[in-house]
């Protein structure tokens, strides 16, 4: 075996424990043939039976492999944690560094020259991402893509936007069960993740343009066959990858996670790009603060029409108007072209040739769909580490709002009061949960947006003013402010405000204070006592004890790259 590859420590040494590592491949059915001299890579595998929207690789797993095959590798299947979005409970965030972990140590453990990563549901685009360029092994991402266009009575349906939307109307009364049911059936067509610019579209698009995919391939529909070609032009490349030795530390870099930044802005993105961003970026070696985010921010208009932040379009009008390589080419002046991809060549030479086929869908500079990026960061006494808005999303009337609190301290207390039609409540007030951070959800539940009062919504209300440490599906919309830092549960600010204190916010001037004096709040702080520790043994456990806050990425603090030197390869004796 070509002595450069890692896995020849594994299978070429003439001695027993060698030899027992080949013996073992041969009682699989193989030879020398199949694995000598060639690059073994690894496919990592988020496929399981409860995630929708990875449902096609179980398919696709045998696209990839073709691939390396094709390109004279050798393909190895590693099934990892799955993270459905839509399954796994109490949330997927729990469990992402759980993934990373997983990821990393399955590559380090094994004779692996190379990773295909297959991921594309919210969270195992970071996780395995995270993992990756921790193993520091040549890596590159395959998305699973978006699922096709929901339907209803001849409307495009959204995944995730439209069922909050029609779920309000139900609680309106405006809407019957079986148009409900009628709205159940048609809103996820096929497999493939939202087809919003939800998390998942964010991340694979931020992947993309951290140079990770392919060009394209965050675009793509899943159900579309050039999503297959995409597979195995995956496999083939990884294969090159290795004997290029382009690892990840040639690619993630200022540049690239400064490209990402903007990129992200710019489509409209989740709001839970800002705990994924800063962890993958951090994992590399690259400080990335919600400060930077900001800044990028407001510097970057969003250009990509697709919902929540735009009013009509979805991903596959996305991919038909010219995908995300268009848009990057639509704001090449604000990147930095020479990036470095996994293609092997630098992201400006990968853009050559991009077209924007639908100027409406993805827009010029000139004529954005909101004149600054798609988040903002507040900070004040209500949030002294920060909190993130998405300004595109909401009613531009409570982007500066004052007004009084109605505080809820569980997701249950709130979900009890806020179908009670006498609940003291108007548009004005600011309703806040608390308790459902990283530490206190636990894992930071996707409970931000907090439904509005069933009252209102007979008003004729369909926004208000809502705050939370907790995270919000990106397929959310609404004057939803989140990830409020420090958490309640640790003692945050957010743990002391009361129901009834007038609480002020201005987006333009990046502001969210609660109007208490600091004699008030210094009595309250010294009442206020701990919750109950969430676990008492576990990952839960472990997961408490190490998860850092939302302005910091929530790694695990044992985890982030200047925690400890560098682990080295594994002994083999």
């Amino acid at each position: 075996m070509t002595s450069t590859l890692r896995s020849a420590r594994w299978f070429a040494p003439d001695d027993l424990r060698s030899s027992g590592h080949r013996s073992r491949l041969m009682q699989m059915g193989y030879d020398a043939r199949d694995w000598g001299e060639k690059p073994i890579i690894a496919i990592l595998n988020t496929w399981s039976d409860l995630n929708p929207c990875h449902a096609h690789f179980k398919h696709r797993i045998e696209d990839v492999k073709r691939g390396v095959l094709q390109a004279g590798g050798f393909p190895v299947e590693l099934p990892v944690q799955s993270l459905s979005e839509s399954s796994l409970k109490p949330t997927t965030m729990l469990y992402r560094n759980f993934l990373a972990m997983e990821a990393e140590e399955l590559l380090r453990g094994h004779p692996i020259d190379g990773t295909v990563l297959m991921g594309g549901c919210d969270k195992t685009t970071p996780a395995l991402v995270m993992g990756a360029i921790s193993a520091g092994l040549p890596m590159i991402f395959l998305p699973a893509g978006p699922m096709l266009r929901g339907h209803y009575k001849g409307e495009h349906l959204g995944s995730g936007s439209d069922a909050w939307k029609y779920w309000d109307e139900r609680r309106a009364g405006t809407i019957t069960d079986e148009q409900w049911i009628g709205v159940e059936e048609g809103i996820a067509r096929s497999y493939g993740h939202c087809m919003t610019f939800g998390t998942a579209s964010t991340m694979t698009a931020i992947a993309e343009s951290l140079g990770l995919t392919l060009p394209g391939a965050s675009s793509i529909p899943a159900a579309d066959a050039n999503h297959i070609r995409m597979s195995t032009r995956c496999g083939r490349r990884i294969v090159e990858m290795v004997h290029e030795k382009l690892a990840p530390d040639k690619i993630i870099t200022e540049k690239s996670v400064a490209n990402a930044s903007a990129v992200a802005m710019a489509t409209g993105c989740s709001t839970n790009a800002v705990v994924h961003l800063i962890a993958m970026a951090r994992r590399a070696g690259v400080p990335l603060t919600l400060e930077d985010l900001d800044r990028i921010s407001r510097t970057t208009p969003v250009i990509a029409n697709i919902r929540p932040s735009g009013k009509q379009y979805l991903m596959e009008d996305f991919y038909y108007a010219g995908g995300l390589r268009a848009l990057m080419a639509e704001m090449k002046e604000l990147l930095h072209l020479d990036a470095m991809t996994v293609s092997g060549f630098p992201l400006g030479a990968t853009l050559e040739g991009a077209e924007v086929h639908n100027s409406d869908v993805i827009r010029p500079l000139s004529n954005p769909i909101y004149h600054e990026g798609s988040l903002a960061v507040l900070k004040g006494n209500l949030a002294p580490d920060g909190c993130v808005v998405k300004p595109s999303a909401c009613e531009e009337r409570l982007r500066v709002h004052e007004g009084p609190a109605l505080v809820f301290d569980s997701y249950p207390e709130m979900k009890a009061a806020i179908d009670d039609e006498d609940l003291d409540v108007t548009p004005d007030h600011v309703l806040i949960l608390r308790n459902a951070g990283p530490k206190g959800g636990p894992g930071m539940p996707e409970w931000g947006m907090l439904p509005i009062p069933k009252k209102i919504l007979k008003q004729g209300c369909r926004d208000m003013l809502r705050i939370s440490d907790a995270r919000m599906s990106g397929t959310s919309y609404g004057a939803c402010i989140l990830h409020v830092a420090p958490e309640s549960h640790i003692g945050g600010p957010l743990s002391l405000v009361r129901t009834g204190d007038v609480i002020r916010v201005d987006v333009p001037n990046r502001t969210i204070d609660m109007l208490v004096d600091e004699e008030t709040l210094a009595k309250r702080r010294a009442e206020w006592k701990p919750p109950a520790d969430r676990y008492e043994r576990g990952y839960g456990w472990m997961f408490s004890r190490h998860i850092k806050q939302a302005n910091e990425g929530c790694d695990f603090d044992f985890l982030e790259t200047a925690f400890g030197s560098a682990v080295g390869e594994p002994d083999i004796f």
